[in-house]
């Protein structure tokens, strides 16, 4: 049974440790394929990095993270247009709003959406939303921008029943993590109503690490829990969540060159 993490931050400075030996858990695992998103300037190299190393697993996107929109937003969003326009990616990515942190903020982190979806409608690229304490406003925002060409994840999902239906009649991916495991997630309520065909798997490793591991660094090779899970609320074998999920999300990044 093959695994696509849609959604990994695998580059991050909680592997530096023992990476390898985390790429081969990831591999026995299942996994074939762990989609990187960017998080700010800073990151690109880690990112570009781990690619380097681990090309036949590791895929990587671009964007700006909104909890990185600062006074340098602008400049930041010139360093990440030049490389979109120097060599493919997978996607626009990881972009969005988060009112969790920072409600003060929402102004430029709308900004920079706007410009960051220009780019994805341009390139005919997927985007790879973050809408933490911002849903609402994340698929309105959404909903107004739609070109009818515009495609992606919203990624971790953890909203409502209402919310997945928005997202999904306008073609859009739900995102499902290690979220789906916890007693109070709440996906139980959503993901028996939502067809199979508009989910893709992810971890957000390093965070959100699923039961049993809750509370412990995430890695793509706990990414089996997660597709049982979803099995598990489906009714139905973890191989048909696992081969669904992938022709999902080969699908949505139809541009990846490996």
């Amino acid at each position: 049974m093959q695994l696509i993490d849609t959604h990994a931050h695998i580059y991050s400075s909680k592997f530096d440790a023992d990476r390898d030996q985390v790429i081969e858990e990831i591999r026995a695992a299942g996994v074939t394929t762990v989609f990187m998103p960017n998080v700010d300037v800073h990151s690109i190299d880690r990112m570009l990095e781990c690619e380097a190393h681990y090309g036949d697993l590791c895929v990587p996107m671009m964007g700006l993270h909104p909890c990185e929109v600062g006074d340098d937003f602008e400049a930041q969003l010139q360093v990440m247009e030049n490389w979109l326009n120097s060599r493919s990616f997978a996607a626009v990515g990881e972009i969005g709003t988060d009112l969790y942190w920072d409600k003060t903020n929402l102004d430029r982190q709308l900004a920079a959406l706007e410009i960051q979806v220009g780019w994805a409608k341009a390139k005919e690229l997927p985007i790879v939303l973050h809408c933490r304490e911002s849903i609402d406003l994340t698929i309105e925002f959404i909903e107004k921008a739609h070109n009818g060409k515009l495609k992606g994840i919203f990624h971790c999902f953890t909203g409502t029943l209402d919310q997945a239906k928005r997202i999904v009649e306008m073609g859009f991916l739900l995102g499902i993590g290690g979220v789906a495991t916890y007693k109070n997630g709440g996906l139980d309520q959503v993901i028996p109503y939502i067809g199979l065909e508009h989910l893709v798997l992810e971890t957000d490793a390093p965070y959100l690490a699923p039961v049993p591991h809750r509370g412990k660094r995430n890695t793509p090779a706990f990414l089996p829990f997660v597709s049982q899970r979803v099995a598990d609320l489906l009714q139905v074998p973890v191989a048909v969540v696992a081969e669904s999920t992938c022709a999902q999300a080969l699908q949505l990044f139809t541009k990846i060159e490996k």
